[in-house]
């Protein structure tokens, strides 16, 4: 089935969380390299994000921190401002092209914010918080394409993460795609595409045309049986 759908994870695939990540580094008062580097062997570990804070804070509660840090007036949520360069033309293309466009990752609420000020038509702007499941759970990807109404195979996922967006959505039936950027993207898989995704990019601005011509690929395929 060709792809009619395609649904974006929000943290480095839209999202730089650099500004995000320096912040926590100067609240700390450790140097971005320290605390970058730290990030990276967390994740080349296997670990998450939260081990991070663990490493250089032991006990800390994280929740804790991030609520004395707004009521402190500190500005903590990434923004439109944050969104990487490629996303607009990107999704321009995309929409041109006839595909529906939707957002939607393991994030707070809130964050769906950045994306309904964006004024593109969206199918729909959601998160994890939201949804109140989280991937890499098979029914968050179950969700994603009800949410279309269309079969699993006609909507396609595109995120860094491989332990949380490729391996998942493919198992779920979706076309997974996977862009490499990001320290998930580059640690987890390198130079290497991961198997389990249909598209590898290094760029949104790749993925239009990457996409038309995996679906001019499988309809080939089709009218051949």
């Amino acid at each position: 089935m060709a792809v009619r759908a395609v649904v974006f994870d929000v943290g480095e695939t839209l999202l730089d969380e650099t500004r995000a990540w320096s912040d926590w580094a100067d609240y700390f008062g450790i140097p971005r390299l320290t605390f970058m580097a730290g990030l990276g062997a967390v994740l080349a570990r296997g670990g998450e994000y939260r081990d991070l804070f663990e490493l250089f804070r032991p006990g800390i509660d994280l929740a804790a921190t991030v609520q004395s840090r707004v009521d402190a007036g500190e500005e903590l949520e990434l923004t439109e401002a944050d969104l990487y360069p490629d996303v607009r033309p990107a999704m321009s293309a995309l929409l041109e092209a006839g595909y529906r466009l939707a957002v939607v990752g393991n994030q707070p609420v809130r964050t769906e914010n950045i994306f309904n000020g964006l004024e593109f038509p969206f199918d729909f702007v959601a998160s994890s918080d939201g949804w109140g499941v989280a991937k890499p759970d098979p029914r968050f990807f179950e969700r994603v394409a009800s949410s279309f109404d269309l079969p699993a195979a006609e909507v396609a996922y595109v995120g860094d993460r491989v332990d949380n967006d490729v391996r998942p959505a493919a198992a779920a039936g979706l076309c997974s795609i996977f862009i490499r950027r990001g320290p998930w993207g580059w640690i987890q898989a390198g130079r290497e595409d991961p198997p389990e995704a249909a598209l590898t990019i290094n760029a949104l601005t790749e993925l239009p045309e990457k996409l038309a011509a995996l679906d001019r690929q499988t309809e080939r395929a089709t009218s051949a049986r």
